[in-house]
């Protein structure tokens, strides 16, 4: 039997009545979503069942990272970057600034980090052969761009705000706009997950993947906020998201930690 909103709104409701009940009684305030949460149907399938295993590396850890690509400035061209620069033509939709920076815990800069984004089109749509979505296909989006932070901390990408679409997890499910991104560190390894969101989304309080996020205040920092400053006249909005590795004001990961 198919899921309907209904069906998930009051799934997500109890979720987050359990959240904060538990919070209420003492335990510790975790925005990690648990890994199997049932508005979110893929996650019954992934998620482990069994306790998760430590591994006790029977080598140096530092040679493990070493026999791992590494990656330098030489590896990213100057305009991996911009996403709308990438083929003969102009990509359609609106063009966007993305912008923010690196922070540890403390709001120190991260520099040197490889930063790794992945999005579909305007038309909500990634020029993926597993994406059937009946949505146009751009010849000129990609979707894919890369760059490295710069010594404060800073990253930057060019690209095109990217559509809503479909994903079948329950009857109307559709998706918030949204954009991957990937943070690398110096190896494979040290690889971490999240999204970006846009604000004022009207699909937010609908989209399990978000609502799974059961703190608010964590949720929200995985939104970014429209920046005046950053947008160009006649060119780019402007938008600014900082990412927080670790700490009290961590940014949500899909790992779950």
């Amino acid at each position: 039997m198919t899921a309907t909103q209904g069906d998930i709104d009051r799934a997500i409701a109890r979720e987050r009545a359990a959240y904060r009940k538990a919070v209420a009684e003492g335990a510790p305030r975790i925005p990690h979503p648990p890994r199997n949460y049932p508005p979110y149907r893929s996650s019954a399938l992934r998620h482990p069942r069994q306790p998760l295993v430590p591994v006790v590396l029977r080598q140096d850890p530092d040679a493990v990272e070493l026999a791992s690509p590494v990656f330098g400035a030489t590896d990213v061209t100057a305009f991996d970057h911009d996403l709308t620069r990438q083929h003969p033509g102009a990509p359609l939709g609106e063009r966007i600034t993305v912008s923010g920076r690196l922070l540890d815990r403390s709001g120190r800069p991260i520099p040197g980090q490889l930063v790794e984004i992945w999005q579909a089109n305007a038309a909500g749509r990634y020029a993926h052969q597993s994406d059937q979505h009946p949505a146009p296909l751009d010849a000129n989006f990609t979707g894919a761009g890369r760059t490295l932070t710069g010594d404060d901390g800073s990253y930057t990408f060019t690209t095109i705000k990217p559509g809503a679409y479909p994903w079948r997890n329950h009857t109307g499910a559709w998706r918030p706009a949204h954009i991957h991104f990937s943070l690398f560190g110096t190896a494979l390894t040290q690889r971490l997950i999240t999204q970006m969101y846009f604000p004022g989304d009207p699909l937010f309080p609908l989209d399990p993947i978000l609502q799974s996020v059961t703190d608010d205040t964590a949720r929200q920092r995985l939104v970014a906020r429209y920046d005046h400053d950053l947008s160009q006249p006649e060119w780019a909005l402007g938008y600014h998201w900082d990412i927080v590795l670790d700490g009290p004001a961590a940014t949500w990961r899909e790992d779950g930690h």
